[in-house]
Protein backbone atom coordinates (compact mmCIF):
# COMPACT_ATOMS: atom_id res chain seq x y z
CA UNK A 1 0.00 0.00 0.00
CA UNK A 2 2.92 2.19 0.77
CA UNK A 3 4.66 1.56 -1.76
CA UNK A 4 1.54 2.63 -4.06
CA UNK A 5 1.26 5.95 -1.95
CA UNK A 6 5.02 6.27 -2.97
CA UNK A 7 4.40 5.70 -6.93
CA UNK A 8 1.37 8.30 -6.98
CA UNK A 9 4.02 11.25 -5.46
CA UNK A 10 6.28 10.48 -7.83
CA UNK A 11 4.26 9.97 -10.64
CA UNK A 12 2.78 13.64 -9.58
CA UNK A 13 6.46 14.80 -8.86
CA UNK A 14 7.18 13.87 -12.37
CA UNK A 15 4.54 15.40 -14.07
CA UNK A 16 5.07 19.01 -12.26
CA UNK A 17 8.17 18.87 -13.35
CA UNK A 18 7.29 18.34 -16.81
CA UNK A 19 5.02 21.01 -16.52
CA UNK A 20 7.31 23.26 -15.26
CA UNK A 21 9.63 22.43 -17.94
CA UNK A 22 7.39 23.35 -20.32
CA UNK A 23 5.71 26.42 -19.33
CA UNK A 24 9.75 27.75 -18.96
CA UNK A 25 10.22 26.77 -22.86
CA UNK A 26 6.50 27.81 -23.64
CA UNK A 27 7.34 31.11 -21.89
CA UNK A 28 11.15 31.49 -23.35
CA UNK A 29 9.27 30.77 -26.58
CA UNK A 30 6.80 33.44 -26.64
CA UNK A 31 8.48 36.24 -25.39
CA UNK A 32 12.21 35.68 -27.37
CA UNK A 33 11.44 32.92 -30.39
CA UNK A 34 13.16 29.18 -30.99
CA UNK A 35 16.47 31.16 -31.45
CA UNK A 36 16.56 31.62 -27.40
CA UNK A 37 15.23 28.29 -26.90
CA UNK A 38 18.13 26.42 -25.33
CA UNK A 39 18.08 23.41 -22.70
CA UNK A 40 20.54 25.45 -20.43
CA UNK A 41 17.70 29.06 -20.92
CA UNK A 42 14.46 26.58 -20.07
CA UNK A 43 16.43 24.75 -17.37
CA UNK A 44 17.01 27.72 -15.59
CA UNK A 45 13.82 29.49 -16.17
CA UNK A 46 12.42 26.14 -15.22
CA UNK A 47 14.81 26.04 -11.59
CA UNK A 48 15.37 22.47 -12.90
CA UNK A 49 18.43 20.37 -13.26
CA UNK A 50 19.64 19.21 -17.19
CA UNK A 51 19.64 16.07 -15.25
CA UNK A 52 15.97 16.77 -15.17
CA UNK A 53 15.48 18.07 -18.17
CA UNK A 54 17.18 15.00 -19.61
CA UNK A 55 15.23 12.66 -17.66
CA UNK A 56 11.88 13.87 -19.00
CA UNK A 57 12.69 14.79 -22.72
CA UNK A 58 15.39 13.82 -25.33
CA UNK A 59 15.65 17.28 -26.65
CA UNK A 60 14.18 20.71 -26.95
CA UNK A 61 11.97 19.34 -29.74
CA UNK A 62 11.36 16.63 -28.17
CA UNK A 63 9.86 18.77 -25.12
CA UNK A 64 7.54 20.48 -28.38
CA UNK A 65 6.56 17.58 -29.58
CA UNK A 66 5.50 16.00 -26.27
CA UNK A 67 2.83 19.06 -25.84
CA UNK A 68 1.83 19.69 -29.49
CA UNK A 69 0.88 15.60 -29.08
CA UNK A 70 -0.81 16.17 -25.50
CA UNK A 71 -3.86 17.18 -27.44
CA UNK A 72 -7.65 17.02 -26.57
CA UNK A 73 -8.63 13.57 -26.87
CA UNK A 74 -10.76 12.52 -29.79
CA UNK A 75 -13.48 9.71 -29.15
CA UNK A 76 -11.73 6.69 -29.80
CA UNK A 77 -15.52 5.23 -31.05
CA UNK A 78 -15.23 8.25 -34.36
CA UNK A 79 -11.97 6.37 -35.22
CA UNK A 80 -13.59 2.88 -35.78
CA UNK A 81 -13.71 1.43 -39.17
CA UNK A 82 -15.88 3.93 -40.95
CA UNK A 83 -18.99 2.61 -42.97
CA UNK A 84 -18.48 4.76 -45.55
CA UNK A 85 -15.92 7.54 -47.51
CA UNK A 86 -17.98 10.46 -46.24
CA UNK A 87 -17.62 9.01 -42.35
CA UNK A 88 -13.99 9.02 -43.10
CA UNK A 89 -13.78 12.56 -44.21
CA UNK A 90 -15.76 13.47 -41.60
CA UNK A 91 -13.07 11.41 -39.34
CA UNK A 92 -10.26 13.28 -40.73
CA UNK A 93 -11.65 16.88 -40.51
CA UNK A 94 -12.38 16.13 -36.85
CA UNK A 95 -9.03 15.23 -35.93
CA UNK A 96 -7.85 18.45 -37.36
CA UNK A 97 -10.59 20.80 -35.61
CA UNK A 98 -9.67 18.96 -32.65
CA UNK A 99 -5.74 20.09 -33.11
CA UNK A 100 -7.17 23.81 -34.10
CA UNK A 101 -8.59 23.87 -31.00
CA UNK A 102 -5.34 22.70 -28.90
CA UNK A 103 -3.25 24.70 -31.37
CA UNK A 104 -5.72 27.81 -29.92
CA UNK A 105 -5.31 26.61 -26.63
CA UNK A 106 -1.87 27.18 -26.49
CA UNK A 107 -2.08 30.22 -28.16
CA UNK A 108 -0.85 32.06 -31.70
CA UNK A 109 3.26 33.26 -29.74
CA UNK A 110 3.51 29.25 -28.82
CA UNK A 111 2.46 28.35 -32.44
CA UNK A 112 4.47 30.93 -34.27
CA UNK A 113 7.67 29.89 -32.36
CA UNK A 114 6.63 26.49 -32.66
CA UNK A 115 6.32 26.34 -36.32
CA UNK A 116 10.17 26.99 -36.99
CA UNK A 117 12.33 25.55 -39.37
CA UNK A 118 14.56 24.41 -37.33
CA UNK A 119 12.39 23.28 -35.13
CA UNK A 120 13.18 19.08 -35.88
CA UNK A 121 9.96 18.01 -34.53
CA UNK A 122 8.61 18.94 -37.60
CA UNK A 123 10.17 16.50 -39.62
CA UNK A 124 8.01 13.74 -40.72
CA UNK A 125 10.65 11.24 -40.82
CA UNK A 126 10.72 11.66 -36.82
CA UNK A 127 6.70 11.53 -36.28
CA UNK A 128 6.48 7.51 -35.66
CA UNK A 129 6.50 7.22 -32.06
CA UNK A 130 4.39 9.12 -30.75
CA UNK A 131 0.80 9.26 -31.89
CA UNK A 132 0.78 12.88 -34.35
CA UNK A 133 -2.51 13.70 -36.02
CA UNK A 134 -1.08 12.86 -39.23
CA UNK A 135 0.10 9.23 -37.86
CA UNK A 136 -3.67 8.64 -36.55
CA UNK A 137 -5.04 9.95 -40.09
CA UNK A 138 -2.50 7.36 -42.11
CA UNK A 139 -3.90 4.62 -39.78
CA UNK A 140 -7.22 5.38 -40.05
CA UNK A 141 -6.81 5.60 -43.99
CA UNK A 142 -4.76 2.45 -44.32
CA UNK A 143 -7.16 0.53 -42.21
CA UNK A 144 -10.08 1.95 -44.44
CA UNK A 145 -8.29 1.43 -47.52
CA UNK A 146 -7.75 -2.17 -46.81
CA UNK A 147 -11.29 -3.25 -45.56
CA UNK A 148 -12.33 -1.64 -49.18
CA UNK A 149 -14.56 1.18 -48.06
CA UNK A 150 -12.16 3.81 -49.07
CA UNK A 151 -10.13 4.34 -51.75
CA UNK A 152 -7.81 6.88 -52.80
CA UNK A 153 -7.38 8.27 -56.38
CA UNK A 154 -3.12 9.08 -54.88
CA UNK A 155 -0.59 6.92 -52.97
CA UNK A 156 -1.16 7.11 -49.32
CA UNK A 157 2.50 8.96 -48.76
CA UNK A 158 1.26 11.55 -51.38
CA UNK A 159 -2.24 11.76 -48.71
CA UNK A 160 -0.77 12.21 -46.09
CA UNK A 161 1.89 14.68 -46.77
CA UNK A 162 -0.81 16.79 -48.91
CA UNK A 163 -2.97 16.48 -45.37
CA UNK A 164 0.19 17.82 -43.36
CA UNK A 165 1.21 20.87 -46.11
CA UNK A 166 -2.96 21.84 -45.70
CA UNK A 167 -2.53 21.73 -42.06
CA UNK A 168 0.63 23.87 -42.26
CA UNK A 169 -0.45 26.29 -44.41
CA UNK A 170 -3.70 26.80 -42.38
CA UNK A 171 -1.52 27.13 -39.20
CA UNK A 172 0.70 29.41 -40.65
CA UNK A 173 -1.87 31.38 -41.97
CA UNK A 174 -3.71 31.77 -38.27
CA UNK A 175 -0.29 32.44 -36.87
CA UNK A 176 0.56 35.39 -39.52
CA UNK A 177 -2.65 36.87 -39.02
CA UNK A 178 -2.03 36.97 -35.61
CA UNK A 179 -5.29 34.71 -34.41
CA UNK A 180 -7.66 36.98 -36.08
CA UNK A 181 -8.08 34.22 -39.25
CA UNK A 182 -10.75 31.33 -39.48
CA UNK A 183 -8.75 29.14 -38.47
CA UNK A 184 -11.51 26.15 -37.63
CA UNK A 185 -13.23 27.34 -40.90
CA UNK A 186 -10.27 27.44 -43.28
CA UNK A 187 -8.69 23.73 -41.77
CA UNK A 188 -12.58 22.49 -42.47
CA UNK A 189 -12.79 23.87 -46.47
CA UNK A 190 -9.71 23.48 -47.35
CA UNK A 191 -8.93 19.93 -45.79
CA UNK A 192 -12.86 19.33 -47.48
CA UNK A 193 -11.81 20.18 -50.65
CA UNK A 194 -8.94 17.98 -50.22
CA UNK A 195 -10.45 14.75 -48.73
CA UNK A 196 -13.20 15.58 -51.87
CA UNK A 197 -10.53 15.46 -54.57
CA UNK A 198 -8.55 12.38 -53.21
CA UNK A 199 -11.44 9.90 -51.68
CA UNK A 200 -13.69 7.93 -53.40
Amino acid sequence: MDEKIELGKQQQKSKETKERIFRAAKHILQKKGYEELSIKNICEEAGVSNGSFYHHFKTKDDLLSYYIEEQPSINPDLLDMPNSVEEAKIAVIRVYLNYVEYCEELGVEFMTGYYDPKNQALNPVSRTERPYPIVTVRNYIEKAIVAGIVHLNVELEEFTTDIRMIVIGNVFEWCLRKGKADFAGNMRRSLGKYLDSTME
